[in-house]
């Protein structure tokens, strides 16, 4: 299951998945994410904080990640992946070519390092 926790003083969803991405994880990533911008209309930013990147449980999964991506990354500033794992290197690359938000990798390690990013600090 994906942990989400959205901190409604900083606008910052921090995402934690706890194995492979599923379909049921991005639908209740998208009413959680939804249910915030209907009162704020923006995220400052969405971390994505897992070690080891966990892949997808099936093609439906990768299609709603996709799906998730393309109906809020306009009313998302930042995206940071906290990651050890080399798909984060290559999300940061590859994924801000087609989305709003600005995206950035940071080790495992330096959670808050992307908080401060995320918040401008």
């Amino acid at each position: 299951m994906l942990e989400i926790k959205i901190d409604e003083t900083t606008g910052i969803a921090t995402m934690i998945p706890d194995n492979a991405f599923s379909e049921v994880d991005f639908e209740y990533a998208a009413r959680r994410v939804d249910d915030y911008l209907e009162k704020h209309g923006k995220l400052k930013g969405i971390i994505i904080s897992i070690r080891h990147f966990p892949g997808w449980e099936s093609f439906g999964a990768t299609l709603s990640h996709f799906r998730f991506v393309r109906d809020h990354h306009r009313q998302v500033s930042k995206v940071a992946l906290v990651t050890d794992s080399a798909a984060g290197w290559l999300g940061d690359k590859i994924v801000d070519h087609f989305v709003a938000a600005e995206v950035r990798q940071f080790a495992f390690k330096d959670l808050k390092d992307a908080q401060q990013w995320i918040a401008g600090e």
